[in-house]
């Protein structure tokens, strides 16, 4: 229980008894640092209901917490905010009852408000099967991983999922520049990841594309008809046709480079610690939907044209007309997207809400989206959730992916690694460490500067990635918090004395305090992370963590306390908060290390 959540009932208590008022809500915010204090009261909402002045009535308040609630030690008024000093007791009696508990702050699921509680699939990662994963794929899998790790902190069931693009005119390009150009190269015999191989095929085919379109703007043609008319274009269509009518051919070479690029994937996943537990393919949901836009129409939800075209219209919702089905009886992404959130619910009948990891260009897509399946009437429509995020850029500048100067995931992940090596081998402190211990090391260093960066970042804000900035081992960056968690667990190591037993201090020093204060926050930013989707809120949590501890450290003694149950208490404090700093790590998919 949250201290509001103390202090609430026994302040509407002393309203009632002082004023003979009832207030349903209690107003708090954090003490300003220029005044003693630990939580204030906001005084001016009472004003309202109370005739009084402002520090008339904090004293009074004040006053009868200090007679009568064991929790405040004293108080002070300034202006029309009632500042709360709360006993040592209160922290040290918190600090015991969470001492031993090494999951503090996180809730399983059968602690959670109601039984029945309704699971969360959480989408993201969901690339196209012609290419490699790039730094944009790096963010969206960083973003969905740790908002489905901090929903089931919360006390959520998650099931994590991805739907794969791998139909359609872009893996066809790669499959037709392969057999043009590829001489039965295979991931083995290039010794490239398969979905490196592949995706070497569509730069090369975005080549010869290029070609022949200048060739026949050279004969009179327009760009538009060039684009139109050049062969290996019409070949693509052609192959694309031959998928979509079964052609044993297509789809023999379709599923071997397919399975080449789902190697390669596995291998990008699993060195960036994202995981799944369900896979779609939208081969097997292109055509889900299309039996719901009948279902529509018999609602009235849906609205056939003359040409037999159907749309909803949604002109009263500020938005426009939207197609679901063309003419031609063919589905459009949005009738897909429709087919494929009705099926998740059928595969598991106890998911009741989904989050979408998808880029913001894609806002109006999932406001239409989860609008068309309110209208249809699903009850689990309202707990739909895009998460939304911005682009992100390298100093360099934007990402391309078709001319081939993509910024690769794998090739990011083994940059930072080789940065972190080398700004680790500038400090010069792994001189006992083994080749393996070093090489473990740098690549915690290098993902956990990475994760941490990106992550610490709003989702909403469009990023500007720096490499060499994210690797800092100073200010707020993973290496800085990874560096504070192995001082820790160097501490532990070096405490040659038990500290196993409950503390028995009695006072604690204004350092300790500050530092127990942003402990006891850890539980209420899970659940503000978990509602907003945002690990930011995990990550800048961290770090003001961090930076208690590291103004405590400088502050007190802890081994060189010579007052034993001090320092009893100043490493079993440590302690917990390395279990704090690596539990909220853990949110955001990043490792800490024993020794750096």
């Amino acid at each position: 229980m949250s201290l509001s959540q103390i202090l609430t009932p026994s302040i509407q208590k002393a309203i009632q008894a002082l004023f003979d008022v009832s207030v349903d809500k209690i107003e708090f915010q954090t003490t300003r640092k220029e005044f003693e204090g630990d939580i204030t009261m906001v005084i001016f909402p009472l004003l309202k209901v109370i005739k009084s002045n402002p520090a008339e009535l904090g004293n009074k308040i004040g006053n009868y917490l200090v007679e009568n609630v064991s929790e405040v030690a004293r108080f002070n008024v300034v202006s029309g905010f009632l500042n709360i000093v709360i006993s040592d007791s209160y922290y040290l009696n918190f600090f015991n009852e969470i001492r031993d508990n090494n999951k503090f702050g996180y809730v399983t699921p059968s602690q959670s408000v109601g039984t029945d509680e309704k699971a969360i699939m959480v989408e993201y990662s969901s690339p196209n099967t012609n290419k490699p994963l790039h730094l944009g794929h790096v963010r969206n899998n960083l973003l969905g991983y740790s908002v489905a790790e901090i929903l089931k902190a919360s006390g959520k069931k998650v099931y994590k999922t991805q739907i794969i693009n791998d139909r359609g005119i872009h893996i066809c390009k790669s499959m037709l520049a392969w057999e043009k150009f590829g001489n039965g190269e295979t991931p083995e015999s290039s010794n490239l990841k398969g979905d490196k191989l592949v995706g070497k095929y569509y730069v090369e085919f975005d080549k010869a594309y290029k070609t022949e379109i200048n060739q026949l703007i050279e004969t009179g043609k327009t760009e538009e008809e060039a684009k139109k008319q050049a062969p290996i274009i019409i070949e693509a269509q052609e192959m694309l046709k031959k998928w979509e009518a079964g052609d044993d051919e297509v789809i023999a070479l379709w599923k071997k480079m397919n399975q080449w690029v789902y190697d390669g994937f596995a291998t990008t996943y699993s060195n960036l610690g994202v995981n799944f537990d369900k896979y779609y393919y939208e081969s097997n949901t292109y055509l889900l939907g299309k039996d719901v836009v009948q279902v529509g129409l018999d609602k009235g939800v849906f609205e056939k044209d003359p040409d037999g075209s159907v749309w909803i219209d949604l002109t009263d919702e500020g938005l426009d007309r939207k197609i679901v089905l063309r003419s031609d009886g063919t589905a459009v992404y949005m009738t897909q997207d429709i087919g494929t959130a009705i099926q998740r619910v059928k595969d598991m009948p106890d998911v009741g809400g989904m989050v979408y990891t998808v880029g913001n260009e894609q806002d109006y897509h999932f406001k239409v989206l989860f609008l068309i399946l309110k209208k249809l009437g699903f009850d689990w429509a309202s707990s739909l959730y895009h998460l939304s995020y911005g682009m992100v850029d390298l100093p360099s500048g934007k990402m391309k992916s078709r001319e081939g100067t993509v910024v690769d995931a794998d090739d990011l992940m083994q940059d930072m690694t080789d940065t972190a090596k080398q700004i680790s081998e500038d400090l010069g402190k792994l001189d006992s460490y083994s080749a393996d211990e070093k090489a473990k090391l740098y690549k915690t260093i290098g993902l956990g500067a990475l994760k941490y960066y990106i992550l610490k970042v709003d989702p909403k804000k469009r990023i500007l990635f720096n490499p060499a900035e994210s690797v800092d081992f100073a200010g707020n960056t993973g290496p800085f918090i990874q560096y504070t968690y192995a001082r820790i667990q160097s501490i532990i190591r070096k405490s040659d004395f038990d500290f196993s037993e409950k503390t028995s201090i009695e006072e604690i020093h204004e350092k300790e305090k500050e530092l127990l204060k942003q402990i006891e926050l850890f539980p209420e930013v899970i659940q503000n992370a978990a509602q907003n989707h945002s690990p930011a809120l995990i990550a800048n949590y961290t770090y003001d963590l961090v930076k208690e501890y590291n103004s405590f450290y400088q502050s007190v003694h802890i081994l060189g306390e010579v007052d034993l149950t001090k320092k009893i208490f100043r490493v079993q404090l440590s302690q917990k908060v390395g279990e704090v700093i690596k539990s909220a790590f853990t949110l955001l998919g990043i490792e800490v290390p024993e020794r750096m």
